[in-house]
This record gives structure tokens, C-alpha cells and sequence, in this order.
């Protein structure tokens, strides 16, 4: 069985959405606590925002089937933070978002098995990500990376109060260009009914951050989504009503990448 699908797109777009999985291999789930096998910390229907816009615009979209509880496809490989000083969940976590333990007393996963996972999950993934991105840039002479996220609208562990509704995340601005940039963030100010951060708690993964390059002609945005605009929280129930409002929004975001 694949562990990712791509649908390739004939627009100079990649949309990549490394949470969107919640399957946890039953041979992990056994080890895990009755929460964590939900997997409560996925990017709950990101797929489901996106895939219409993709499909319209021609899009490219990448995602992956497992949970980011197997392996963390936005963490590098070899483990080191991204956020360093601020608490964050690591390449194979072993605790959620609520600051939880994921594993029964003494299950967690070895070395040996975290790299089994870097290879059966993580590098399938990159790989795809890359290659999608080389076709791209080989037919067009350029790319966009979009990474699609969301979270739930409070996260203690992570950050304080309520997370703002958009997240846009550039790694400071070296992952795109500054015009780039600039007609996003435009874009996010020109209306009123969400409020956003601009490389603000989420200033873009390890994806954003490694694969963003606009002197090679690939440039790379993060956009982390509150969850509790398009959702219920608690029950990871999709609202139709809410998220017609946050699909209309992240689609003009998605025409302006490709202006």
C-alpha cells in the first residue's frame, strides 16, 4: 500500500499537506493510549478545503496517509528543532499537543524503529515532494510550494491564548520572494473576518524552510489555519457553513501564488 498520493497538477503549484493522515499502523496503535489513537493533533480536513481548489486552479496536491504520530513528514529527519527554546512535538513524538504521553508505560519507540518509520514513511514522502517539485520547475521554470496546516485554536503547550484564524509562514520572509509575500499578506489585510499573523508562532516546518528557494526558482509558503473556523474541535467534526468562508479565502491566497 502507498503511504502518500500525489495528483499531478499543470499549473506550477504543489499543495502539500503532511498532517492531513490519521492511520496509525495497528502494530503502533497497540502500543499507544486509548487518546492517542484518535490522532487528535491531525490537521483534521485540510484535504477536504483544498482538494476543490486544486482541482480547479490545476494544482498539484501531495499527502500522506499516516498520522503525523508514525513519523512527522514537517520535521527533518535527523530530529533537531525547529522552534528552539519553545516547547514543539519532535520527528517521532512521543507526547500530543496537550503535553500527554502518545505510548503505554514503556512502549515508546526505540531508535531502531524510528528509523524504520524515517524509511518506510518520511523519505517516500520527500522524495515525491521533490521530484513534484522538479517536474514543475522543468515544465514551467518555476514553483510554488504550498504547505496547507491547522490546529486547533488553543494549544497551551505550544502557545498562549487563541492562535489567529491565518498563519502565514515564509520562514522571515527567505523562503519566497518579497512580492510574493507582500500580495499575500495584502490579501489577508484586505478583509475582516479572520484574523492573521505574518511569520508570526508559525513561521513555516521543516518542508517551508527546506524546500523554499527563490533564487532556483522555487518559492515555498506555510499557511496554518485555527481550526475552530471550519470545525468543531471536539468532536473533529467538519462544518460546511463555517468552512465555505475559509475555502473562499484560501483560494484567492492560492490564485495570487500563481500571479
Amino acid at each position: 500500500m502507498a503511504n502518500f498520493t500525489l495528483q499531478r497538477g499543470r499549473v506550477p503549484l504543489l499543495i502539500s499537506l503532511p498532517h492531513d493522515g490519521s492511520y496509525i499502523p495497528d502494530d503502533i496503535a497497540a502500543r499507544m493510549l486509548p487518546a492517542a489513537r484518535r490522532s487528535p493533533d491531525t490537521d483534521w480536513h485540510v484535504g477536504r478545503l483544498y482538494e476543490p481548489l486544486a482541482q480547479a486552479l490545476g494544482a498539484s496536491v501531495l499527502k500522506p496517509l499516516a498520522s503525523r504520530y508514525v513519523v512527522d513528514l514537517n520535521r527533518p529527519a535527523d530530529g533537531h528543532a525547529l522552534y528552539p527554546g519553545q516547547r514543539e512535538t519532535g520527528l517521532v513524538s512521543t507526547v500530543g499537543f496537550d503535553g500527554e504521553p502518545l505510548y503505554r508505560d514503556g512502549e515508546s519507540p526505540d531508535g531502531d524503529e524510528v528509523q524504520r518509520r524515517i524509511n518506510e514513511f518520511w523519505q517516500p514522502y520527500h522524495h515525491a515532494l521533490a521530484q513534484e517539485l522538479a517536474r514543475l520547475c522543468a515544465e514551467h521554470g518555476r514553483a510554488i510550494l504550498w504547505e496547507g496546516h491547522s490546529i486547533r485554536s488553543q494549544v497551551p503547550m505550544l502557545f498562549e491564548g487563541r492562535l489567529p484564524d491565518f498563519n502565514l509562514g515564509t520562514a522571515t520572509g527567505a523562503s519566497c520572494g518579497p512580492a510574493l509575500q507582500t500580495r499575500l499578506q495584502a490579501c489577508l489585510a484586505a478583509q475582516s473576518r479572520f484574523t492573521f499573523a505574518v511569520n508570526g508562532r508559525f513561521k513555516g516546518g521543516y518542508i517551508t524552510r527546506h524546500y523554499g528557494s527563490p533564487g532556483t526558482g522555487v518559492q515555498a509558503v506555510q499557511l496554518e489555519l485555527a481550526q475552530v473556523n471550519y470545525m468543531d474541535e471536539a468532536s473533529f467534526e467538519y462544518d460546511e457553513g463555517r468552512a465555505v468562508a475559509v475555502q473562499e479565502l484560501i483560494g484567492r491566497l492560492l490564485q495570487l501564488s500563481l500571479a
